[in-house]
């Protein structure tokens, strides 16, 4: 049964339970209408009860439903007030509260709330253990993960192209001075080998303002080996019969040998031999005594418009020097070498031979 329709049975049985005494009251008033009460009319007691007549005539009609006929049948019309039976289940098939877990069933409460047992992680001894899988190392590696570099990627030598290789032809004429010589402007003391060009500085001196260094005009000799003594050919002649000598005695000198060379486009080397014969002085033997200040001698080699720097060669011995330059189009160079000994010591001399200009690329 419904809380509505139990509440409604209550309110009847009340009902019925004050309609039950007003008639009792009722009848009792009727059995005692021929007595004159000689008290108070508003004020009737029955069997040590005072009476209201008034509450109880008005009793009925504030406590009991509109309908006056609901008293006569015990059970009030059910089709108004129980709701349908399909929407709810049946009063005695609820649980009554006492059914429900007592609070005891209930963990106390804390600060921090326990966890409810039923919900405890299943212990980690019941997955399966990673031992369960096979090791990386189980599976072997694979033969074609990795292949050794392919022939094909290195380049055959033959593939690069040779390097040109050129005729060792010497260019310079005249080149080792055994083609004759010449009087430059009729004067003995220059003998200049044919074919080439002697230059020299006279006056002041830029490398020492001292008068006594001013350029001179050096002597230069093409010497045959009838002109040397047995001992000195192979010091000063390294290639045929003649050496050239420019020389001068306690003078400063600066000059340069060169030559015309037609030449193709292409590299060339320029290469000389020469031996400083610095001296200041003889040994009581008669040894020499080489000049001791390296910028005593300098030489430098001149090419197709280049230079190659001021070399300080070794005095007193052979010095086979070097150049190397570009001739960007067929046409004719000069080529030869300058020298400067700026200090007018005992012999500033330089004897020179085998000199080439060779293609090298």
């Amino acid at each position: 049964m419904s809380d509505i329709s139990r509440q409604f049975t209550r309110s009847l049985t009340r009902a019925g339970l004050l309609v039950l005494v007003a008639l009792i009251l009722l009848g009792s008033a009727a059995a005692c209408g021929a007595r004159q009460p000689t008290g108070p009319v508003d004020g009737t007691q029955v069997a040590g009860v005072t009476l209201q007549p008034t509450a109880a005539i008005g009793l009925p009609t504030r406590t009991l439903p509109p309908t006056a006929t609901a008293t006569a049948s015990p059970e009030p019309p059910t089709a108004t007030c129980t709701p349908t039976p399909t929407p709810s289940p049946e009063p005695t098939e609820t649980p009554t509260p006492t059914a429900t877990a007592t609070p005891t069933h209930t963990p106390a409460p804390s600060a921090t709330p326990l966890p409810p047992t039923f919900t405890l992680t299943t212990a980690p001894t019941e997955t399966p253990r990673p031992t369960n899988t096979p090791a990386p190392t189980d599976t072997p590696a694979l033969p074609t993960a990795t292949w050794p570099p392919s022939p094909t990627w290195t380049v055959a030598p033959t593939s690069t192209p040779e390097p040109a290789v050129y005729p060792d032809t010497n260019w310079l004429p005249n080149p080792s001075f055994e083609g004759g010589w010449y009087n430059l402007n009729g004067i003995p003391e220059l003998q200049v080998p044919n074919q080439w060009w002697f230059e020299w500085d006279e006056g002041t001196n830029p490398l020492d303002p001292d008068p006594w260094n001013a350029f001179v005009r050096p002597e230069t000799r093409v010497l045959s080996r009838d002109f040397l003594p047995p001992h000195e050919h192979a010091t000063y002649i390294w290639d045929g019969d003649h050496t050239v000598k420019i020389f001068k005695g306690h003078g400063a000198i600066s000059y340069r040998l060169l030559a015309n060379v037609p030449l193709q486009a292409g590299g060339y080397t320029l290469e000389i031999n020469i031996f400083p014969d610095l001296v200041v002085g003889y040994n009581p033997d008669g040894s020499k005594i080489w000049a001791p200040d390296p910028l005593s001698g300098e030489v430098r080699l001149i090419a197709a418009g280049s230079s190659s720097g001021w070399y300080l060669p070794t005095f007193g011995t052979r010095n086979t020097l070097t150049h190397t330059f570009y001739v960007s189009e067929p046409q004719t160079v000069v080529v030869g070498i300058g020298v400067r000994a700026r200090w007018a010591i005992l012999n500033n001399g330089w004897f020179m031979d085998a000199w080439s200009v060779r293609r090298v690329y």
